[in-house]
């Protein structure tokens, strides 16, 4: 009875999880370059019961004590690009493709979530491109928040307030006003005078392997191990364009967020309805059974 007692109070924590996600996709369905976050739930693994008989241990069976949710996974799909107008605005729109291994000269085709996986199970995901940061420590952040702003120092600085890299991967600075702020569709700066690239570029990193970053909060990510997410700065064969005046907006899927609340918050009282009942039955097995 108490097994089922524990199995219903892990689901209780999961909904709760899962509905806590759902809240924080919908408090961010507004915030500039948000990534919409999904809750995995798995089974515990299972467990192997052994009896023992005189000193000589026998397997039983196998049991399965609940749920738990495991991990949140970033959705990394493509945002609205919205106009502003603003010169220091900028917005990534990127399409960025893999080579099928299975059949030269094919791209491999993404779902709705930007996985593909293969025929024996192999999971592959699409690369992205970030905006790259820097704070204060020197540890590379990545963003897709292109609200920029220039301090009196010249340097570029994200809405966070980190120094804005340039693909040498230095702080970007600008001597000019910046009013009179050109850039052209692969991030490079452009000289006024001349109506060609100066030189200078912002530092667009591409992640071949998303699924490494690790959320930072303040619309930030960082990978633990840059080597293992295969992190590069952008070359001009990339398929991506950055759109100076836009901003990109959350991808958060604000109906199917509202069913995943309303799933989990349901979830949550049938899991509660059966620890009541497990409640009420132990009463009954102290209070009642014992005096018959």
């Amino acid at each position: 009875m108490l097994r089922g007692l524990y199995t219903a109070a892990a689901g209780m924590v999961t909904q709760q999880r899962r509905h806590d996600t759902a809240t924080q996709n919908l408090v961010n369905l507004n915030t500039t370059g948000y990534k919409q976050v999904d809750s995995v739930s798995h089974a515990f693994p299972e467990v192997l019961i052994t009896a023992m008989n005189r000193g000589v241990t026998q397997p039983v069976g196998r049991i399965n004590t609940g749920v738990f949710a495991e991990q949140s996974v970033s959705q990394y799909l493509q945002g609205d690009l919205i106009e502003s107008g603003k010169s220091m605005d900028f917005a990534l729109s990127t399409d960025l493709q893999v080579p099928d291994p299975e059949n030269p000269g094919v791209n491999l085709v993404f779902d709705g979530s930007g996985k593909s996986i293969s025929a024996d199970g192999e999971v592959t995901y699409r690369p992205q491109a970030f905006f790259t940061v820097q704070d204060n420590e020197g540890n590379n952040l990545y963003t897709r928040n292109g609200s920029f702003t220039v301090a009196p120092t010249g340097e570029v600085l994200s809405s966070g307030g980190f120094r804005v890299l340039g693909s040498d991967g230095n702080p970007l600075r600008l001597t000019g006003p910046q009013d009179n702020l050109k850039v052209d569709g692969q991030g490079n700066l452009i000289n006024n005078a001349t109506g060609q690239p100066s030189g200078t570029r912002i530092g667009i990193s591409v992640i071949t392997r998303p699924q490494e970053l690790v959320r930072d909060g303040n619309g930030v990510f960082h990978a633990d191990d840059a080597e293992a997410a295969d992190i590069r700065f952008s070359n001009g064969t990339d398929n991506l364009q950055v759109r100076q005046g836009y901003l990109e907006n959350s991808n958060v899927d604000a109906t199917q967020v509202t069913v995943d609340m309303n799933a989990a918050y349901r979830a949550y009282e049938a899991n509660q309805k059966v620890i009541q009942f497990y409640d009420s039955s132990l009463q009954k097995a102290v209070n009642e059974v014992g005096r018959v």
